[in-house]
């Protein structure tokens, strides 16, 4: 026999006199009969997991005098609360690497227990019916373990439950129509699991409800309009299942609803605009639906309170009300990826607090409210692909916040404003397909930050100048399809060693390729093609043995034969 065989007979030996030791004090003045009960329960369930949780609980050993009478109670255990009739109330074990089921876990000897917190353990298997004998049981969490299964309709039985925890689990089957049967229910999490089939219109009976989230399960059918009878709901997230259907006018009566997430569905119909009654909204995110019709001008006129607005990817259509500058305390404002047209209301400048403003992906027209540029706190702001037509707002990035900004496949025209110069904030630039005029080395600066920008398309004239070998994150520089004269400076040598994508294509470039171009170690792809580059292709280029595109084409170079670039048998070179 091995020494690991012999140490776990050893251990199997310990607990066996223990558990007989504490069999025969039964009667033992200083440990109640229920007490010894709860204690031999909780040390059968701890030798039902697996050893290496056993030695987490290594404060779960009764303690005996000489004379073999039980001198400690469960009480003072890790995890463990008890009554002063000395019985558990409450078993909190936490983040405590336990591995292993309940099935071993004797319910029925835990008359008095109120409280089973297991978040965050490895507790796996079903979750055994005879919970439902815990007569007193207030709260159970779960939650954060790998239990699977159905969950069992008995649980529909624990009539004093509050807090129903179960998120992050891999259970499956339906909701049981028996949770409807628990009153007192504040709290019920069962986000994050395989739930199917319908949500069951029982829910609506839980008049005591205040959060309910059902999000990242496989829920299907329609939202049932009882669930508008939960009156005292502050939280209701049903995101990400598979959900049909329209949102149900009802939902006008959560008065006391401040979080409303319902995206990532199928969800189709107009939203009802029962929901500007809920002054308390502080999220509305219905993104990622089939939601149709206008947007109700209650919805942006009266949630004074709303920090965000999620109502991307759906096919609304008709403009967007003027209504929406009520909205002060907005942040996040998406309507991307829908229909909406005419032009955007001045109200607009009005939502001082907006950090994230994305309207890219629609039908809107007119020119772009200048007051837009006043919003110091924006950090994103996307407004491409619509019908734009004017400049752009003069002070944009004037309160030196802004970090992304898209305005491409518009129709904008203009100078780019000059307060654009001194944007050392930004990170990401998309200008692509407008009528964009300027010098693009004067009315450009220094850009710490930048690490993407695209000019392409545009009106843009003047050499190209070396500034831009002091964006230090610089990724990507697309300047194609513009006006630019001049040749390549041979500073670019010295740009940032990160460059992966570089357009100058179809300009007006003349002169030669500067051989410093093979300090660009990192250049990926490179177009130049469509300019008077003359002469001939620098031996350096060698050198960008990250090469995957190169695009020479329509040039006046000279070319021997032997330009030699990378191992790359399927680059496009073209001289």
């Amino acid at each position: 026999m091995g020494a690991l065989a012999i140490k776990k007979v050893f251990s199997l030996l310990i607990n066996f006199v223990l558990f007989a030791q504490l069999v025969s004090s039964l009667d033992a003045p200083a440990f109640s009969s229920n007490s010894s009960k709860e204690a031999i329960a909780l040390l059968t369930w701890k030798n039902s997991l697996q050893n290496e949780s056993q030695s987490h609980l290594s404060s779960w050993i009764p303690v005996f005098s000489s004379n073999l009478n039980l001198s400690r109670n469960p009480c003072n255990w890790l995890g463990i609360s008890c009554n002063l009739a000395g019985s558990i109330v409450k078993i909190n074990l936490t983040e405590s690497s336990l591995q292993g089921t309940l099935h071993g876990f004797s319910f029925l000897s835990f008359p008095n227990l109120a409280s089973i917190d297991l978040y965050v353990n490895t507790l796996y298997g079903t979750i055994p019916p005879q919970i439902s004998s815990l007569s007193k049981l207030k709260y159970l969490d779960l939650s954060f373990n790998q239990f699977s299964g159905k969950i069992p309709p008995e649980i529909g039985k624990l009539a004093t439950l509050k807090a129903l925890h179960l998120g992050r689990n891999n259970l499956n089957g339906s909701i049981p129509e028996e949770i409807g049967r628990l009153n007192l229910l504040t709290e019920f999490y069962l986000y994050k699991n395989h739930i199917d089939g319908y949500i069951p219109s029982s829910l609506g009976n839980l008049s005591n409800l205040v959060i309910l989230l059902l999000y990242g399960n496989e829920l299907s059918g329609f939202v049932p309009p009882e669930m508008g009878n939960l009156s005292n709901l502050d939280q209701l997230d049903i995101s990400q299942n598979h959900l049909t259907g329209p949102i149900p006018s009802t939902f006008g009566n959560l008065k006391r609803l401040t979080i409303l997430h319902m995206f990532d569905n199928s969800l189709s119909g107009p939203i009802p605009s029962e929901i500007g009654n809920l002054k308390s909204l502080k999220s509305v995110s219905l993104q990622h639906n089939n939601l149709s019709g206008s947007i109700p001008a209650s919805l942006l006129g009266d949630l004074v309170n709303l920090t965000l607005l999620h109502l991307d990817n759906n096919s609304l259509s008709g403009s967007i009300p003027t209504e929406i500058g009520n909205l002060t305390s907005l942040k996040d404002l998406q309507l991307d990826h829908n229909q909406l047209c005419g032009s955007l209301p001045t109200s607009f400048a009005n939502m001082s607090n907006l950090i994230f403003l994305v309207l890219r992906e629609n039908q809107l027209t007119g020119p772009i409210p200048q007051g837009i540029g006043d919003l110091i706190n924006l950090k994103t702001l996307q407004l491409d692909t619509n019908q734009f037509i004017g400049n752009l707002p003069q002070n944009i990035c004037h309160g030196g916040s802004l970090r992304y900004f898209a305005a491409s496949n518009n129709h904008l025209d203009g100078q780019i404003p000059k307060s654009f110069k001194n944007c050392t904030s930004i990170v990401r630039v998309q200008l692509r397909g407008n009528q964009l005029i300027g010098d693009i080395s004067k009315d450009f600066g220094v850009y710490p930050n930048l690490e993407f920008i695209d000019l392409r398309h545009n009106r843009f004239y003047g050499r190209i100048s070396s500034n831009w070998g002091q964006c230090q994150q610089l990724q990507t520089l697309l300047l194609g399809k513009n006006n630019i004269t001049g040749s390549i400076p041979k500073e670019i040598g010295n740009w940032t060693t990160q460059l992966g994508e570089l357009d100058l294509s179809s300009n007006h470039i003349v002169g030669t390729i500067p051989k410093e171009f093979g300090s660009l170690i990192s250049l990926m792809k490179l177009w130049m093609n469509g300019n008077q580059v003359s002469g001939a292709i620098p031996f350096e280029f060698g050198f960008l043995t990250n090469l995957e595109y190169l695009d020479l084409s329509s040039n006046k170079l000279n070319t021997n034969g032997n330009l030699q670039i990378g191992e790359h048998s399927d680059l496009k070179s073209l001289p």
